[in-house]
């Protein structure tokens, strides 16, 4: 009963508009008759164009909480747990192996791929690259290559941040400095400057460039130390910064014992 209420009321305001606005129409065009009636057909126009794009933007919100409801199911997805035997009673998701997992999570990410466009489409093909690597990690790198020159930025800057641990990981430390480089002068809100010099003072550490490690991992530390707010007040330190901190005075102490100390109420 309450459902017919509310369907009833519905029904009604929508009946009120309509004998509101044609009311209004009809007087108006007795108001205007033999003196142009373009001009009410001009109203009429931008009238409905009016509804048009309110109906646009409405479809594209549906559109957009849609996709974003499935790019979240298929991320679920790819970040389940891995058991050897399924969790008895478990409604979460969860694989037994790491591959299963990449396979079932790339098979949900192209049924966004294919459904929507971007900034949805590019990121679902990030993260299929991303599994990639573990199904097919000559197919995966190549996925990665492209989309890291992908006009989404967010989308730009994780794929070749990802593809610069891949390449980490494979040993090519020079080809991983050398992106990580480039993603510390872009300083993208997905991948911070800060993020990928603590990467690349660690690739420098791996290629046996010490100096150039303690360098990075110093300018890193102590301009976070020096940074201020908008308030002039210091800025937080990032998670990154810290961990920069904590690997400099693990390489080097003395270096370490030169930086600025650090601001007691934004230690935590």
């Amino acid at each position: 009963m309450a459902k017919y209420k509310k369907k009833r009321a519905r029904e009604l305001q929508h009946d009120r508009f309509r004998d509101t606005t044609m009311g209004f129409f009809d007087r108006l065009g007795v108001l205007l008759e033999g003196k142009g009636r373009t001009i009410l057909y001009g109203l009429g126009g931008l009238i409905l164009a009016g509804i048009l794009v309110m109906l646009f933007v409405r479809w594209s919100d549906r559109k957009a909480d849609e996709a974003s409801q499935a790019l979240g199911r298929a991320i679920t997805i790819s970040t389940a747990d891995i058991n050897a035997t399924p969790v008895a009673g478990s409604t979460e998701p969860s694989f037994s192996s790491e591959y299963e997992r990449a396979q079932r999570a790339i098979d949900e990410f192209e049924k966004v791929a294919a459904k929507y466009g971007d900034p949805y489409r590019a990121e679902a093909r990030y993260f299929i690259a991303s599994n990639r690597l573990t199904v097919d990690r000559a197919k995966g790198m190549t996925e990665l290559t492209e989309l890291a020159n992908s006009s989404v930025p967010e989308v730009a800057a994780l794929s070749k941040f990802a593809l610069a641990q891949a390449k980490e990981s494979d040993g090519k430390f020079d080809e991983a400095a050398q992106l990580y480089s480039e993603l510390a002068r872009q300083n993208s809100t997905s991948v911070t400057a800060e993020t990928a010099n603590l990467r690349l003072a660690k690739v420098y550490n791996k290629l046996g460039k010490k100096k150039e490690a303690v360098d990075v991992l110093f300018n890193i530390a102590d301009a976070a130390r020096k940074a201020k707010g908008e308030d002039n007040q210091p800025a937080p330190i990032s998670a990154a910064a810290r961990e920069a901190a904590t690997e400099l005075q693990k390489l080097d102490p003395d270096r370490y014992s030169q930086l600025p100390p650090e601001t007691p109420s934004l230690v935590g």
